[in-house]
C-alpha cells in the first residue's frame, strides 16, 4: 500500500499483567497508545473503519455514521494514525485509512493475562 503509514511505535515486550514490573519508558509508550483508544469518538471509528466495505474508509466516509464534523474527524484520525492503529494511503485528493491489524493484536495480547495465571486461579 502507498501512501503514508503509521507512526511505528514500539509497544513493550513483557505485558504489566505478566507479574514482572514494566519499565518507565515501555509504560509510557503503552500508556501514549491507550489514551489514543481511549476516546468513545475513536473507538467509534476504528469500529467503522474495520466493517466498511474492504476495510477502509475516507474522512468523508465516516463524518455522517460520527455525527462530527471534517476536522473533526480528521483530527481523531491523525491520532489513531500516530499511535499506529491505523494506516494512512492517499489516493489523488482523498485520504484512506485502514486499520493496523498487528498493532491491534499487540495491545491485546499485552493486556491478556499468560495462561499460566488461568491456571492458578482454576486450582
Amino acid at each position: 500500500m502507498s501512501g503514508v503509514g503509521p507512526v511505528k511505535i514500539a509497544l513493550p515486550a513483557i505485558s504489566p499483567l505478566v507479574g514482572e514490573p514494566i519499565k518507565r519508558a515501555d509504560a509510557e509508550r503503552l500508556a501514549g497508545v491507550l489514551k489514543a483508544i481511549a476516546d468513545p469518538a475513536r473507538l467509534r471509528l476504528l469500529s467503522l473503519i474495520q466493517s466498511a466495505p474492504e476495510g477502509e474508509a475516507s474522512v468523508s466516509d465516516l463524518t455522517a455514521p460520527l455525527g462530527l464534523s471534517q476536522p473533526n474527524v480528521s483530527h481523531h484520525l491523525r491520532i489513531l494514525t500516530e499511535a499506529g492503529l491505523l494506516e494512512r494511503e492517499k489516493r489523488g485528493v482523498w485520504a484512506y485509512y485502514r486499520l493496523v491489524p498487528a498493532a491491534i493484536a499487540a495491545i491485546a495480547d499485552l493486556l491478556t493475562p499468560p495462561r499460566k495465571r488461568a491456571t492458578k486461579r482454576a486450582r
